[in-house]
């Protein structure tokens, strides 16, 4: 791999994209900050929203409302469709993306809030189908325990998903509501390369780290699936049998996968660092991912756009299903519990 002397360490972008939605562009090269006594480092910006669970319109996405307690990821994955939605709160998709993190302080009560109303009838939620709800801050601000504490005291169903083995601290709720079907934790997990990761994926937890977060939850009697999105043509895609082997030892209940797709500022910001992080290879990965997506990088189909098409698509679909059945026994997860929310939604009502 050849870098140039200026790379940024420890973030994925490379460069700052402009933001669409404003009429003059200012063109900042974030590498130009370690020349000069301009910082990198990240800034956390209180945000007060009046809502906090969100209707979630894809019907790509296994779930009806989503949370999302922080704006921007620190995780810095460099294909982040996520990525894309910074540029609504006036930032870019690149650096300013994980640099500049929109914490939504009042998430718990917000929450509360809303489980508390007439109008709302139980339903899981997505804790986060956006930006990831356990990044670094999360060991700060805890609005992530928060609201599962919340959750729980409502016994209200949630899904989680996260790169982050900071989930572990919260065994102690999650085991519980685990005993009663009201939680499901997602780990995505997208090689098992440590030197990959730490350029794709900077400020995630390590493979191995995950791995044993799989294991720990497993223990605890907490439903694990693993999400080995996304899969990237020449970088990840020889990873599939030994990644489902090893999550199935280490206790996972499923697995799925996405392929990669690069839509709006994403594809010019992975474009650029997958040529400066592997030259040689670059050229032929973009034309990979490509061809899974009739020709372009970007892919909004929904019911093609996680699964793309063409022979690749077909070859790496075929060998996720041999993987699968090969490495994991075929059983069913419990359906969450609906039923419980409502007698602790309206505690009183069980005296009569």
């Amino acid at each position: 791999m050849e870098k140039e002397e200026t790379y940024i360490k420890g973030r994925g972008a490379q460069i700052n994209t402009p933001n669409r939605f404003h009429e003059e562009i200012n063109e900042r090269d974030p590498r130009a900050a370690l020349e000069s006594d301009e910082s990198l480092k990240t800034s956390y910006i209180p945000v007060h929203p009046k809502t906090i669970v969100n209707k979630i319109p894809s019907p790509d996405i296994p779930a009806d409302f989503g949370i999302n307690p922080y704006q921007g990821c620190e995780h810095g994955c460099i294909y982040c469709y996520a990525r894309n939605t910074h540029s609504f709160w006036g930032y870019s998709a690149g650096t300013d993306f994980e640099t500049k993190i929109l914490v939504k302080y009042e998430a718990p009560e917000l929450l509360r809030k809303k489980l508390q109303s007439k109008n709302w009838k139980a339903a899981p939620i997505l804790l986060s189908g956006n930006t990831d709800c356990y990044q670094p801050i999360e060991k700060q601000t805890q609005i992530t325990r928060k609201m599962l504490e919340i959750l729980w005291n409502f016994r209200h169903p949630v899904s989680i998903i996260t790169k982050n083995s900071l989930i572990e601290r919260d065994i102690d709720i999650l085991s519980k509501m685990a005993k009663l079907n009201l939680v499901k934790v997602n780990i995505s997990l997208t090689s098992l390369k440590e030197n990959l990761l730490q350029r794709m994926e900077p400020r995630t937890s390590s493979a191995l780290k995950r791995l044993r977060t799989i294991e720990n939850l497993s223990t605890a009697g907490i439903p694990v699936h693993v999400m080995m999105a996304p899969i990237i043509p020449g970088l990840t895609d020889s990873e599939i049998f030994d990644l489902v082997k090893e999550v199935a030892k280490r206790g996972a209940r499923s697995a799925s996968y996405q392929l990669v797709r690069l839509n709006g500022d994403v594809a010019e910001i992975f474009t650029d660092w997958v040529t400066k992080n592997f030259p040689n290879r670059a050229e032929k990965i973009l034309i990979q991912i490509k061809s899974a997506h009739g020709g372009s990088l970007n892919d909004s189909r929904f019911g093609a756009r996680h699964s793309g098409e063409g022979e690749y698509a077909k070859i790496i679909r075929a060998q996720f299903k041999l993987a699968k059945k090969k490495y994991f026994c075929v059983t069913a997860t419990p359906d969450y519990n609906l039923d419980l929310y409502e007698q602790f939604k309206n505690p009183q009502m069980t005296l009569f």
